[in-house]
Order: C-alpha cells, then structure tokens, then sequence
C-alpha cells in the first residue's frame, strides 16, 4: 500500500488524534531509558585520584608540609599532582613512597624529611590502590582497580557499549520486519531491564562488559524500532514535530543521569536505580497494537483493519475501508501490476561526481553530529565546578535546540540552519580552549552553546540527508550515514580520554570538523520548497535550480520532506543517538 492511501486514511481517522498521542507519549517515555543507559558511563566509569595501597599498616602519612594524617583522608589524595607522591611509615619502621602507578620503598629509615635523595627502591601496586571517595564511594573503575597498566580496560566501557549500539540498530531493524514491531519493542525493553540489572550485580569486569553490550543492543534496538513505531502511526502533519521531539525524550534520560550521579555515590546501585526507569513502559507496552504497515506486508488484512477502526473509535472520528484502497493499490494508477522495485547498493551514492561530494559531506556532517554530541557530554566532568550540574546543563540546552530546529528550517532553510549550527559550534569550541580554567562557569556557558548548535545539526541532518536523495536510495543514504554516525560515537570517548594528555583536545577535534562541515554545507543544494526527488536527474536539479533560481522559493505545503516520503522502515530510522 503507498503512502498516498494512508495519508488518506489519517485523513480520515486523524493525522495525531487522541489514540496516536497516547501511543508517542509511551513510545516516547522509553526513550529516556536509551538516553540514560547512552551516557551513564559519564559517571559509572569516573578514575578517581589513587595511589598505591602500601604493604602493612601505617602509622605515619606526610604529604609536603602535612602530616599526622589517616591515608583514608581523601582531602591528602586530592592534592596530589602528577609527580607528587604520598609518603608514610608502616609499623614496622619501614618507610614508602606512594604514587599513582608504583610504590618506592626508602632505604633510609630514619629520614622522615618529605623530600628524600637517598637510595630507594621500586614496587609495583601489587597489594591494590586507596581511591579518593570525596565524590563517589565506588565505580566500576575502582571496582576492579582499572587504573594504571589496566587502564585501557576502563578506556573500553564506552566504545564497547557505542559498538553494540551499531550492531543493535541492524539486528533489531531486521528482526522488526520479520517478527512485527510490538514483539520487539517488548523484547528489547525486557532486555533493557534486565541487561541493565545484570551489569550492577556483575561479579567480574568481564560479565560487566558482556551485560553492558546486550545492553546497548537492545536499548539501541528500541530506538530504531521505537522510531518506526511511532511513525507508522503518525500522518504527515504531525510527523516532523514528533520525529524531531523524540529526541527531546532522549535528553531527559541525560537529566536523569546527572540527578541520579549526585544523589547516589555508588555504581551499582546507580546502575540499578537508573535501570528501573524502564519497568512503568514493560508493564503497559502490552496493550500497543502492531502497526498497520506491517500487518499488510504480511497480509494481515483483518488485523489491520481492526488497528484502523481502533484509531478512528478513539479519535471520534469515522473509519474506512482499507479493502477498497487495497483494490486500488494493487491494480495500480492504470490497472497494471505493480513494478519491481530496483536494488541499489552503497556505489550508487556516487553516481556521479557531484552525488559523491554531496555524499561525502553528508557522511562528515553525521560524524561531526555524533562526536560532538557525545563529546560535549562525556566531557562535562572535565569542565570544572561542578560535574552534575554540568551535564545536567548539557542535556537541557538540547530540548529548545530541537524546537529551534523544527520552527527554523521552515523558516530560513534546511542548509542555512545546518550550516550556522555547524559554524557556531566551532566557534565555541575556541571559546571554551581560551577560557581560563579557572573560571569554570563561563567554560560551562560556552559548553551549553556549543551543545546547543551541534544537538540543532544532529536533529536536521537526517531529514536533510532524506531530501538530498531520489527515492530509490533515500533509505540506504539514511541508513549509511547512520552507520558513519555510530562510527563517531565508538571513536568519541577516546577523544575525551585524550584530554589527559591536553585537556582541549576534544574541543579542538569537534572545532575543526565542525567549521570543515558547515564550509561543505553551503555547497550543498537547498530543499526547502522543492519536491523530494524521485531519480537522479531530479536530484541533481537540485544543485542547478539553487545556482540559477534567485526568486523566492517555492512555498511547501508541508514542513519536512520526511512528511512525504513513500514508507518508513528500520533502514530509513537512523536515529543519530
């Protein structure tokens, strides 16, 4: 069945009446779930200040000028810089020099002086580490003492579970078109449930890992199929407004992050306080109908019908008969059979030399989108002050960038709002690398702009990139620059990680690809106005028409492209988060 009937059906039984509000608003809630399991690393995987657990029991601890002090008094702890160490005096008379990484024992015995130019000799952290527990009691990094020579294992927690989010939107996506929508939204929010349980009670790192991979598949796998969902279910009145805000529902979970981070100090129960976030959606997730799409692709013709006539009951409104559109449909506009529809692959996105720069562009600009996302929230606690308001802060500011978006690109155009996103992303990325550390709030500012901008391209490039290509290789357009967008996403925390080495190393990534994208946006065509293209000559067009036609656009009888293309599948979602 073509998009036309059932544009036709809504029209009848309401584009976003009471029943499809009902359906988006417990699709949506489930979101916040995916934005919590997304960045809960944030704080999970924090490497507090450490030295080396000495070999007995002290009776003596002197840092610099201090002394007298317990070695639990974590105030001692976060003093130390990179070459300071702590030294004590066991009760056996033998004296230590403890740093971060290894263990120096003292010759001589009976200088307590701090600084020391005697003989000494070197030990690795055999017997653990003491953590600062200022800010948090435990997480998984001092769970299992990643820190050190194990220090890339921690460096992992984030890009494995970015990983499994890949490889969750294919397998889900795929299984949504074999077993039906409802049966996996059920499965993967299950999933969510008890992966996400299953990680706080890990007895080792390595079952940690396992349960946040299958974590981030499933959770991944709601978002692709949730999105379908919803669509589905939503005319093309309303459908840029909900795509777009479903995002919104997504930067609620970051909120619930940073408010969970500062209320509870220890990593499990944080893992398990935030997982519960999804059971109020696995109780009701029952009641939610397959959608009418899918049933007719399996011919499930009285199913659907039943869907509609629900619809329109709910909607007040009346229903109509989808035997009769079904006549029409499969006889065709002239009475002929349907045509076969063409197989692309992804050489077709470089057809030519112009659909391959523009194809290269757009996959920059997804890749930008995802790390700088990732990058401005994973980096909060590296802002100074304080680290769970900073990203508390983060997530809000993406909620008014995603209605920025829906009313601007209407307004000015898809290009000008992606291009000024990308530009005032980068330029607040040099803002934050010279403002001086220690005015924390100003960085803090210049954060929230910049998160702002890149959440504002991140919202627009998908339906930008879906009004960029013909019909017949829109999905695999989308569906590429997806997979270029978790790429970003696997790559993120190792550029945050790097800002060990320099702090604004990830400012000076997100900056540069950031001004490099939005230059390559203004040679992009712009699509406000214009028809979706259905071949590749009328999408070339696009590119002529904007160099030659310096007359008002054409005015669009709808706000986004998305709103009239052909069918939504799990290939077209590509969900950016």
């Amino acid at each position: 069945m073509g998009s036309r009937h059932f544009e036709w059906i809504y029209d009848h039984v309401g584009h976003f009446g009471r029943f499809q509000r009902v359906l988006y608003f417990i699709c949506a809630f489930q979101n916040i779930s995916c934005g919590i399991h997304y960045l809960a690393s944030v704080f999970m995987g924090v490497t507090p200040r450490h030295v080396c657990r000495p070999p007995g029991n002290v009776s003596l601890v002197v840092v610099h000028n201090h002394s007298n002090w317990s070695l639990e008094d974590t105030g001692a702890l976060l003093s130390l810089g990179q070459k300071d160490y702590v030294m004590v005096r066991l009760q056996n008379g033998e004296i230590w020099e403890l740093s971060r990484c290894s263990r120096n024992k003292r010759e001589n015995t009976s200088s307590l002086n701090y600084e020391y130019t005697g003989r000494k000799k070197e030990f690795p952290c055999v017997d653990g580490y003491i953590y600062d527990q200022n800010t948090w009691k435990s997480t998984a990094v001092t769970q299992w003492n990643l820190v050190c020579d194990r220090k890339w294992l921690a460096m992992l927690i984030q890009p494995l579970f970015m990983f499994g989010v890949l490889l969750g939107s294919v397998t889900f996506g795929y299984f949504s078109d074999r077993l039906g929508r409802r049966v996996v939204l059920w499965a993967t929010s299950s999933g969510m449930f008890l992966f996400g349980i299953a990680a706080a009670f890990a007895v080792d790192y390595y079952t940690f890992m396992a349960a946040r991979f299958f974590l981030a598949m499933v959770a991944s796998g709601y978002l692709v199929v949730g999105f379908v969902y919803v669509m589905e279910f939503i005319g093309m009145k309303s459908r840029t407004w909900a795509s777009v805000h479903l995002h919104s529902f997504f930067a609620f979970g970051t909120l619930l992050v940073a408010l969970t981070g500062y209320l509870v100090r220890t990593w499990w129960l944080y893992q398990m306080i935030l997982s519960t976030v999804t059971v109020p959606f696995i109780l009701c997730c029952w009641v939610l109908p397959e959608t009418p799409f899918w049933l007719l692709s399996e011919g499930r013709y009285e199913e659907a019908q039943k869907i509609v006539d629900i619809m329109a009951k709910w909607n007040r409104t009346s229903s109509c008969k989808l035997s009769e559109l079904l006549s029409l449909d499969l006889q065709g506009p002239v009475g002929n059979s349907p045509t076969e529809v063409q197989k692309h692959s992804l050489s077709h996105l470089f057809y030519n030399w112009n659909i391959a720069t523009r194809t290269l562009t757009v996959w920059l600009i997804w890749f930008t989108g995802s790390l700088g996302f990732y990058s401005f929230s994973l980096n909060s606690v590296n802002l100074g002050g304080n680290e769970y308001l900073n990203l508390f802060l983060l997530g809000v500011v993406e909620i008014p960038a995603y209605t920025f978006v829906c009313i601007a690109m209407d307004k000015v155009g898809r290009r000008t709002v992606l291009a000024y996103s990308l530009f005032c992303s980068a330029l607040t990325c040099g803002v934050v690398m010279v403002i001086p550390h220690k005015h924390h709030i100003l960085g803090v500012v210049a954060a929230m702009v910049g998160k702002f901008a890149i959440g504002a391209a991140f919202g627009l490039i998908y339906l930008y990139t879906a009004e960029l290509y013909p019909t017949i290789v829109r999905s695999l357009a989308v569906g590429s620059g997806s997979m270029v967008c978790r790429l970003a996403s696997i790559l993120a925390p190792f550029s945050v990680d790097l800002s060990s080495v320099w702090i604004f190393i990830p400012q000076l990534f997100v900056g540069t690809l950031a001004f490099l994208s939005g230059v390559l946006t203004l040679k992009l065509p712009e699509t406000l106005g214009k028809q979706l293209a259905t071949t590749w000559e009328e999408a070339a067009k696009l590119e002529s028409e904007n160099e030659s036609n310096s007359s008002k656009l054409l005015p669009t009888t709808n706000n986004s492209g998305l709103e009239k293309t052909e069918a939504i599948t799990p290939r077209d979602s590509g969900l950016g988060e």
